[in-house]
Protein backbone atom coordinates (compact mmCIF):
# COMPACT_ATOMS: atom_id res chain seq x y z
CA UNK A 1 0.00 0.00 0.00
CA UNK A 2 1.11 3.58 -0.72
CA UNK A 3 2.55 5.55 2.61
CA UNK A 4 0.85 8.85 0.98
CA UNK A 5 -2.58 9.91 3.12
CA UNK A 6 -5.48 10.04 2.00
CA UNK A 7 -4.37 14.46 1.99
CA UNK A 8 -2.39 13.21 -0.77
CA UNK A 9 -2.25 16.67 -3.76
CA UNK A 10 -3.30 15.15 -6.76
CA UNK A 11 -2.67 17.43 -10.10
CA UNK A 12 -5.13 16.27 -12.98
CA UNK A 13 -4.51 17.92 -16.15
CA UNK A 14 -7.35 17.68 -18.76
CA UNK A 15 -9.38 17.05 -15.36
CA UNK A 16 -12.32 18.51 -17.66
CA UNK A 17 -12.48 16.17 -19.81
CA UNK A 18 -14.73 12.99 -20.24
CA UNK A 19 -13.07 10.55 -17.74
CA UNK A 20 -11.68 13.86 -15.73
CA UNK A 21 -15.27 14.74 -15.03
CA UNK A 22 -16.12 11.71 -13.29
CA UNK A 23 -12.32 11.11 -11.85
CA UNK A 24 -12.04 14.11 -10.02
CA UNK A 25 -15.76 13.91 -7.97
CA UNK A 26 -14.48 10.02 -7.50
CA UNK A 27 -10.56 11.63 -5.49
CA UNK A 28 -12.38 14.74 -3.53
CA UNK A 29 -14.89 11.49 -2.52
CA UNK A 30 -11.88 9.58 -1.13
CA UNK A 31 -10.44 12.55 0.58
CA UNK A 32 -7.88 13.91 -1.87
CA UNK A 33 -6.48 17.35 -2.62
CA UNK A 34 -7.26 17.58 -6.34
CA UNK A 35 -5.95 20.53 -8.95
CA UNK A 36 -7.30 20.84 -12.37
CA UNK A 37 -5.37 22.62 -15.33
CA UNK A 38 -8.03 22.62 -18.64
CA UNK A 39 -8.14 24.42 -21.27
CA UNK A 40 -12.02 24.12 -21.28
CA UNK A 41 -11.95 23.74 -24.87
CA UNK A 42 -15.44 21.94 -25.24
CA UNK A 43 -17.09 25.29 -23.04
CA UNK A 44 -17.65 22.35 -20.88
CA UNK A 45 -19.04 22.68 -17.28
CA UNK A 46 -18.60 19.44 -15.96
CA UNK A 47 -16.58 20.53 -12.74
CA UNK A 48 -19.33 22.40 -11.20
CA UNK A 49 -20.24 20.17 -8.41
CA UNK A 50 -16.48 20.09 -7.26
CA UNK A 51 -16.47 23.79 -6.95
CA UNK A 52 -17.91 24.04 -4.02
CA UNK A 53 -15.29 21.35 -1.88
CA UNK A 54 -12.55 23.19 0.00
CA UNK A 55 -9.93 20.54 -1.57
CA UNK A 56 -10.77 21.38 -5.21
CA UNK A 57 -8.64 23.87 -7.29
CA UNK A 58 -9.15 25.13 -10.93
CA UNK A 59 -7.10 26.56 -13.78
CA UNK A 60 -7.87 27.66 -16.73
CA UNK A 61 -4.54 27.07 -18.92
CA UNK A 62 -2.68 25.39 -21.66
CA UNK A 63 -0.41 21.53 -20.36
CA UNK A 64 2.11 22.84 -22.88
CA UNK A 65 2.80 26.10 -20.84
CA UNK A 66 6.08 25.44 -19.10
CA UNK A 67 5.40 28.29 -16.72
CA UNK A 68 1.88 27.17 -15.09
CA UNK A 69 3.15 23.21 -14.99
CA UNK A 70 6.12 24.24 -12.93
CA UNK A 71 3.84 26.30 -10.55
CA UNK A 72 1.06 23.39 -10.71
CA UNK A 73 3.57 20.59 -9.51
CA UNK A 74 4.82 22.46 -6.23
CA UNK A 75 3.50 20.31 -3.62
CA UNK A 76 2.05 17.73 -5.94
CA UNK A 77 2.13 14.50 -5.24
CA UNK A 78 0.40 12.52 -7.67
CA UNK A 79 0.30 13.43 -11.42
CA UNK A 80 -2.35 12.16 -13.44
CA UNK A 81 -1.74 13.33 -16.61
CA UNK A 82 -5.19 13.13 -18.16
CA UNK A 83 -5.06 15.76 -21.31
CA UNK A 84 -5.03 14.77 -25.13
CA UNK A 85 -6.34 15.16 -28.59
CA UNK A 86 -8.36 11.68 -27.87
CA UNK A 87 -9.08 9.55 -30.62
CA UNK A 88 -7.89 8.79 -34.38
CA UNK A 89 -10.49 11.19 -36.00
CA UNK A 90 -9.58 14.37 -33.91
CA UNK A 91 -5.45 13.39 -34.06
CA UNK A 92 -5.48 13.54 -37.87
CA UNK A 93 -7.50 16.58 -38.15
CA UNK A 94 -4.82 18.65 -35.72
CA UNK A 95 -1.59 16.76 -36.18
CA UNK A 96 0.39 19.31 -34.62
CA UNK A 97 -1.38 19.82 -31.55
CA UNK A 98 -2.06 15.78 -31.51
CA UNK A 99 2.40 15.86 -31.06
CA UNK A 100 1.99 18.92 -28.99
CA UNK A 101 -0.26 17.94 -25.83
CA UNK A 102 -0.20 13.87 -26.37
CA UNK A 103 3.78 13.34 -26.35
CA UNK A 104 6.00 16.84 -25.72
CA UNK A 105 3.00 17.87 -22.78
CA UNK A 106 3.88 13.98 -20.92
CA UNK A 107 7.58 14.75 -21.82
CA UNK A 108 7.46 18.15 -20.26
CA UNK A 109 5.58 16.80 -17.00
CA UNK A 110 8.26 14.44 -16.61
CA UNK A 111 11.07 17.12 -16.91
CA UNK A 112 9.35 18.94 -14.47
CA UNK A 113 8.44 16.94 -11.95
CA UNK A 114 10.71 15.56 -8.73
CA UNK A 115 11.31 11.64 -9.00
CA UNK A 116 9.56 11.41 -5.68
CA UNK A 117 6.45 12.41 -7.21
CA UNK A 118 4.00 9.80 -8.80
CA UNK A 119 2.83 9.74 -12.37
CA UNK A 120 -0.19 7.56 -13.23
CA UNK A 121 -0.95 7.76 -17.22
CA UNK A 122 -3.04 6.43 -19.19
CA UNK A 123 -2.72 5.12 -22.40
CA UNK A 124 -4.63 3.31 -25.18
CA UNK A 125 -4.30 -0.37 -25.68
CA UNK A 126 -4.98 0.69 -29.28
CA UNK A 127 -1.50 0.93 -29.45
CA UNK A 128 -1.43 -2.79 -30.25
CA UNK A 129 -2.64 -2.24 -33.49
CA UNK A 130 -3.54 -5.34 -35.46
CA UNK A 131 -3.54 -8.42 -33.17
CA UNK A 132 -2.87 -12.23 -33.82
CA UNK A 133 -6.10 -14.13 -34.50
CA UNK A 134 -7.09 -16.01 -30.82
CA UNK A 135 -3.65 -14.63 -29.39
CA UNK A 136 -4.34 -12.32 -26.38
CA UNK A 137 -2.32 -9.30 -26.67
CA UNK A 138 -0.09 -8.93 -22.86
CA UNK A 139 1.83 -5.96 -21.92
CA UNK A 140 4.69 -7.74 -23.31
CA UNK A 141 3.15 -7.93 -26.33
CA UNK A 142 4.89 -5.68 -29.60
CA UNK A 143 3.38 -2.13 -29.84
CA UNK A 144 2.33 -1.63 -33.37
CA UNK A 145 -0.07 1.47 -33.61
CA UNK A 146 -1.92 1.98 -36.81
CA UNK A 147 -2.99 5.77 -35.83
CA UNK A 148 -1.43 9.29 -35.38
CA UNK A 149 -3.45 8.63 -31.90
CA UNK A 150 -2.13 5.29 -31.01
CA UNK A 151 1.73 6.65 -31.81
CA UNK A 152 1.83 10.00 -30.07
CA UNK A 153 -0.02 7.67 -26.62
CA UNK A 154 2.59 4.82 -27.09
CA UNK A 155 5.53 7.51 -27.53
CA UNK A 156 4.47 9.08 -24.15
CA UNK A 157 3.92 5.87 -22.16
CA UNK A 158 7.84 5.08 -23.06
CA UNK A 159 8.25 8.23 -21.91
CA UNK A 160 7.04 8.14 -18.14
CA UNK A 161 8.04 4.53 -17.97
CA UNK A 162 11.46 5.68 -17.93
CA UNK A 163 11.40 8.43 -15.72
CA UNK A 164 10.41 5.46 -13.59
CA UNK A 165 7.85 6.00 -10.28
CA UNK A 166 4.72 5.71 -12.98
CA UNK A 167 2.48 3.11 -13.19
CA UNK A 168 0.86 3.51 -16.86
CA UNK A 169 -2.77 2.35 -17.67
CA UNK A 170 -3.46 0.76 -21.30
CA UNK A 171 -7.20 1.31 -21.08
CA UNK A 172 -9.61 -0.41 -23.32
CA UNK A 173 -12.61 1.29 -25.32
CA UNK A 174 -14.47 3.11 -22.81
CA UNK A 175 -17.69 3.91 -22.42
CA UNK A 176 -20.72 4.63 -20.22
CA UNK A 177 -22.18 7.79 -19.11
CA UNK A 178 -20.00 11.19 -17.79
CA UNK A 179 -20.92 14.82 -17.20
CA UNK A 180 -18.63 15.68 -20.03
CA UNK A 181 -20.43 12.99 -22.37
CA UNK A 182 -18.94 11.84 -25.30
CA UNK A 183 -21.63 10.28 -27.91
CA UNK A 184 -18.14 9.44 -30.57
CA UNK A 185 -16.91 6.22 -28.85
CA UNK A 186 -17.96 3.23 -30.23
CA UNK A 187 -20.01 1.76 -27.40
CA UNK A 188 -21.86 4.76 -26.68
CA UNK A 189 -22.06 5.82 -30.43
CA UNK A 190 -24.15 2.90 -31.05
CA UNK A 191 -26.33 2.78 -28.18
CA UNK A 192 -27.15 6.31 -29.34
CA UNK A 193 -28.36 4.81 -32.71
CA UNK A 194 -30.02 2.35 -31.15
CA UNK A 195 -32.29 4.83 -29.25
CA UNK A 196 -32.80 7.40 -31.60
CA UNK A 197 -32.03 6.13 -35.20
CA UNK A 198 -32.95 1.98 -34.30
CA UNK A 199 -29.99 1.52 -37.02
CA UNK A 200 -26.51 1.54 -37.70
CA UNK A 201 -24.24 0.43 -40.72
CA UNK A 202 -21.40 -1.44 -39.63
CA UNK A 203 -17.91 -0.92 -41.38
CA UNK A 204 -15.46 -3.70 -40.74
CA UNK A 205 -17.97 -5.60 -38.29
CA UNK A 206 -15.19 -8.12 -37.93
CA UNK A 207 -12.67 -5.92 -36.16
CA UNK A 208 -12.35 -6.96 -31.80
CA UNK A 209 -11.87 -4.35 -29.12
CA UNK A 210 -11.71 -4.71 -25.74
CA UNK A 211 -14.07 -2.07 -23.85
CA UNK A 212 -14.28 -0.89 -20.38
CA UNK A 213 -16.52 1.42 -18.33
CA UNK A 214 -15.98 4.79 -17.11
CA UNK A 215 -15.96 3.96 -13.91
CA UNK A 216 -13.96 0.66 -13.53
CA UNK A 217 -11.50 3.42 -15.56
CA UNK A 218 -11.83 5.50 -12.43
CA UNK A 219 -11.42 2.42 -9.91
CA UNK A 220 -8.09 1.60 -11.89
CA UNK A 221 -6.65 5.15 -10.96
CA UNK A 222 -7.59 4.83 -6.88
CA UNK A 223 -6.86 1.32 -7.30
CA UNK A 224 -2.89 2.39 -8.85
CA UNK A 225 -2.72 4.92 -5.59
CA UNK A 226 -3.66 2.33 -3.40
CA UNK A 227 -1.54 -0.34 -4.53
CA UNK A 228 1.43 2.01 -6.27
CA UNK A 229 4.58 0.82 -4.28
CA UNK A 230 3.73 -2.79 -5.79
CA UNK A 231 2.33 -1.67 -9.06
CA UNK A 232 4.91 1.28 -9.99
CA UNK A 233 7.17 1.24 -13.25
CA UNK A 234 4.91 -1.17 -15.23
CA UNK A 235 1.84 -1.19 -17.52
CA UNK A 236 -1.06 -2.12 -17.03
CA UNK A 237 -4.19 -3.43 -19.83
CA UNK A 238 -7.71 -2.27 -17.95
CA UNK A 239 -10.64 -4.01 -19.53
CA UNK A 240 -13.44 -6.74 -19.14
CA UNK A 241 -11.98 -9.71 -19.77
CA UNK A 242 -15.62 -10.86 -21.25
CA UNK A 243 -16.02 -8.23 -23.45
CA UNK A 244 -13.31 -8.74 -26.85
CA UNK A 245 -15.97 -8.46 -29.29
CA UNK A 246 -16.23 -7.55 -32.66
CA UNK A 247 -18.38 -4.69 -33.81
CA UNK A 248 -20.83 -7.35 -34.77
CA UNK A 249 -20.73 -8.95 -31.44
CA UNK A 250 -21.46 -5.65 -30.00
CA UNK A 251 -24.36 -4.59 -31.87
CA UNK A 252 -26.00 -8.13 -30.89
CA UNK A 253 -25.20 -7.00 -27.66
CA UNK A 254 -26.89 -3.98 -27.46
CA UNK A 255 -29.81 -5.42 -29.60
CA UNK A 256 -30.83 -7.61 -26.52
CA UNK A 257 -31.10 -4.68 -24.39
CA UNK A 258 -33.11 -2.21 -27.36
CA UNK A 259 -34.70 -5.16 -29.15
CA UNK A 260 -36.00 -2.75 -32.58
CA UNK A 261 -32.41 -2.11 -32.77
CA UNK A 262 -31.13 -3.22 -36.17
CA UNK A 263 -27.99 -3.61 -37.95
CA UNK A 264 -26.08 -4.45 -40.88
CA UNK A 265 -22.30 -4.50 -42.49
CA UNK A 266 -21.51 -2.44 -44.94
CA UNK A 267 -20.40 -4.65 -48.49
CA UNK A 268 -18.14 -1.47 -49.46
CA UNK A 269 -16.13 1.41 -47.47
CA UNK A 270 -13.55 1.17 -43.84
CA UNK A 271 -13.34 2.23 -40.71
CA UNK A 272 -10.43 4.69 -40.51
CA UNK A 273 -9.16 3.21 -36.94
CA UNK A 274 -8.77 -0.30 -38.29
CA UNK A 275 -6.97 -1.42 -34.92
CA UNK A 276 -8.25 -5.34 -34.48
CA UNK A 277 -7.02 -7.36 -31.60
CA UNK A 278 -8.17 -9.11 -28.39
CA UNK A 279 -6.47 -8.44 -24.88
CA UNK A 280 -5.74 -9.68 -21.24
CA UNK A 281 -6.26 -7.65 -18.42
CA UNK A 282 -4.54 -10.77 -16.45
CA UNK A 283 -1.80 -8.10 -14.98
CA UNK A 284 -4.15 -5.68 -13.14
CA UNK A 285 -6.48 -8.65 -12.51
CA UNK A 286 -3.47 -9.81 -10.29
CA UNK A 287 -2.92 -6.79 -8.25
CA UNK A 288 -6.54 -7.46 -6.79
CA UNK A 289 -8.15 -4.87 -9.20
CA UNK A 290 -11.99 -6.22 -10.43
CA UNK A 291 -14.20 -3.93 -12.29
CA UNK A 292 -17.75 -3.44 -11.32
CA UNK A 293 -19.66 -2.46 -14.43
CA UNK A 294 -20.28 -5.19 -16.72
CA UNK A 295 -21.22 -4.33 -20.78
CA UNK A 296 -24.71 -5.14 -20.06
CA UNK A 297 -25.00 -3.02 -17.45
CA UNK A 298 -22.99 -0.23 -19.00
CA UNK A 299 -25.35 -0.07 -21.96
CA UNK A 300 -28.87 -0.23 -19.95
CA UNK A 301 -26.84 3.36 -18.43
CA UNK A 302 -26.66 4.84 -21.37
CA UNK A 303 -30.16 3.84 -22.87
CA UNK A 304 -31.02 6.57 -19.57
CA UNK A 305 -28.69 8.77 -20.02
CA UNK A 306 -29.96 8.95 -24.15
CA UNK A 307 -33.48 9.67 -22.46
CA UNK A 308 -31.96 12.71 -21.09
CA UNK A 309 -29.45 14.29 -23.32
CA UNK A 310 -30.94 14.50 -26.83
CA UNK A 311 -28.60 16.46 -29.13
CA UNK A 312 -25.37 17.55 -30.52
CA UNK A 313 -22.30 18.74 -29.53
CA UNK A 314 -21.17 15.59 -27.57
CA UNK A 315 -18.19 14.64 -28.83
CA UNK A 316 -14.37 15.44 -29.84
CA UNK A 317 -15.52 15.98 -33.48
Amino acid sequence: MTTLKKAAHVLVTGGAGYIGSVLCRQLLDHGYRVTVLDNFMYRQNSLLDCCPEALFQVVRGDCRDERVVTELLRNTDIVIPLAALVGAPLCNRDRIGAYTINFEAVQLLTKLSSKDQQIIFPVTNSGYGIGQPGVSCTEESPLRPISLYGETKVKAERVVLDRGNAITLRLATVFGASPRMRMDLLVNDFVWRAVHDRAVTVFEGHCKRNYIHIRDVVKAFLHAIDHFETMKDRAYNVGLEDANLSKLELCQEIQRMAPGFVFSEAPIGEDPDKRDYIVSNQRILSTGFRPDWSLEWGIQELIKCYTIVNGTGYGNV
